[in-house]
């Protein structure tokens, strides 16, 4: 599998890189740290390349590299990767630019296995989507954001699954809250569960939900289903079966202690836009962490 983790800033990366880093280290992952930079509008593709030369001639880094810097040096510093070079390798580095938004910076000096770092310009939800659909990642990590539309935008246009770290502590008692249900996707937010569980070596509560007090078969057997591939993980877990809606039940049960993991909607975007689904209300209204699995 290949990671994508989308950084924005030095203040408020942190939490995603810890996230980011402690899944792609259980999944011994193919990683990459991406940071996407305001849009190029006012220069030619032609001008941005001597532009690019000049500032490599003078030794001024262009805007968005030293965020990468900062994401490569807190991995050093958090143990998540080991650099045993002895110089500063950031002065020893090469950019190249694969196409007129996307830049690659190879540090020379470095040995990193499986770690790239990119920097993209332009609109962050098209960056995005644009690189998780050319390079095929199975996973994108990015940072929470005020702007519940830009989470709806994600969930949405990239064709990955996403997870998006609210309010993220390391030091914090976490547990997984994990939907389960008779959906299609169901299968895949299990698997992703005991992936996420394994990590950070958390215990698992599924939730199922029912709107009247009923339990269909279908529920019965995805609990069932799910409760034997964690026991079969030697993970520890809990079953919990609420009643109404399932959005606030979510929402209440997991506060701000869980991280949420359930399956992408399986509704037209159609019907998204009008009626909306499981997964972006939970998204709009979550102040943990959620992965929607697709």
């Amino acid at each position: 599998m290949k990671i994508l983790i989308a950084i924005s800033s030095k203040e408020y990366s942190g939490p995603t890189l810890d996230v980011g880093m402690n899944i792609a280290r259980a999944l011994n992952a193919s990683t990459t740290i991406l940071d996407v930079g305001e849009k190029i509008n006012e220069m030619s593709t032609k001008d941005i390349s001597i532009t690019n030369e000049l500032m490599d001639t003078w030794n001024i880094d262009r805007p968005g590299i030293e965020v990468l810097e900062w994401a490569y040096h807190y991995l050093v510093k958090n143990s998540f990767i080991v650099d045993d070079s002895e110089e500063e390798v950031f002065k020893n580095k090469i950019v190249k630019e694969s196409t007129s938004n996307r830049t690659e910076v190879f540090l020379k000096g470095a040995s990193i296995e499986k770690l790239s770092l990119i920097l993209r310009n332009g609109d962050i939800v098209t960056e995005l989507r644009d690189e998780v659909r050319t390079y095929d990642y199975g996973l994108t990590i990015i940072g929470g954001s005020s702007k519940r539309s830009l989470a709806h935008d994600f969930i949405q246009y990239i064709e990955s699954s996403i997870l998006i770290v609210n309010s993220f502590n390391l030091d914090k008692n976490y547990r997984i809250l994990l939907a389960v249900d008779d959906s299609p996707g169901t299968a895949n937010a299990v698997k992703y569960g005991i992936r996420v569980a394994q990590a950070f070596k958390i215990k698992v509560d599924l939730i199922n939900i029912s709107k009247d007090g009923h339990l269909k078969e279908g529920y019965n057997n995805a609990i069932n289903r799910a409760k034997k591939m964690l026991r079969r993980c030697s993970i520890d877990t809990e079953v919990l079966l609420k009643i109404g809606d399932p959005v606030e039940n979510i929402i209440n049960t997991a506060g701000d202690d869980h991280i949420i993991i359930m399956g992408a909607s399986t509704q037209s975007p159609l019907a998204k836009f009008f009626v909306g689904s499981k997964p972006l209300g939970v998204i709009e209204k979550s102040t943990c962490p959620v992965l929607i699995v697709k």
